[in-house]
C-alpha cells in the first residue's frame, strides 16, 4: 500500500468518525464541515457524497455550504496561511497596497498557494483589530500596522523565498 493510498484511507475513517458523530445532531452540518477540516485540514471533494448522504442532503447543498464560507478549504493549505483583513478600516490604513505587495511577493491571489507550497494567502473580512490596521494573520498570530516591508520581514521569518 502507498503512502497516498494510506492518506486516503485514515481521511476516509476520520471522515467516518466525523460524520458518525454528527449524524443525528440537529444543523450539524457547519460543525461536520470544521470537525472535517480540523482533521484533515480541508474537506476533501470526496467527503461530499458521504456528508450528503448522513445528513439526508443533496451533494449540491453540502458543496454549496462549503462553497459559501470563507473558512472552509477544498484543498490542503500551505504551510502557513497568511490572512489579510479586507475591513473598511484596514482598508483605508493603506491595506489595498499590502494586498497588492502580498499578491506579487507570493505570486498568487486570494484562495491560491505559493508554488514551494510555503503560504495560502486568504481574505478574511475583520480580525478586531482596527485600531491597528492594516493587520494581519500568519498562522495564529495577528499582526499590527503591517506594511510591505513588516510583510516582509514577517515572511522571511518563516523563510519563506529563502528554502525554508
Amino acid at each position: 500500500m502507498g503512502v497516498e493510498q494510506a492518506n486516503s484511507e485514515a481521511g476516509d475513517q476520520l471522515i467516518a468518525a466525523q460524520i458518525a458523530r454528527f449524524r443525528d445532531v440537529p444543523g450539524g452540518l457547519l460543525p461536520l464541515l470544521h470537525a472535517v477540516q480540523a482533521s484533515l485540514g480541508f474537506i476533501p471533494a470526496t467527503a461530499v457524497p458521504a456528508i450528503a448522504g448522513a445528513l439526508g442532503l443533496s451533494r449540491a447543498e453540502v458543496h454549496g455550504v462549503i462553497s459559501f464560507y470563507h473558512d472552509f478549504r477544498t484543498a490542503p493549505a500551505g504551510r502557513h496561511v497568511l490572512q489579510l483583513c479586507r475591513a473598511e478600516a484596514c482598508q483605508a490604513m493603506g491595506g489595498r497596497a499590502l494586498e497588492a505587495h502580498a499578491r506579487a511577493r507570493l505570486g498568487i491571489d486570494y484562495g491560491g498557494t505559493s508554488s514551494d507550497g510555503a503560504v495560502t494567502l486568504e481574505a478574511v473580512y475583520c480580525l478586531g483589530n482596527c485600531a491597528c490596521s492594516p493587520s494581519v494573520r500568519l498562522d495564529d498570530a495577528i499582526h499590527a500596522r503591517v506594511d510591505n516591508a513588516r510583510l516582509d520581514e514577517l515572511l522571511a521569518e518563516l523563510g519563506v523565498g529563502a528554502g525554508e
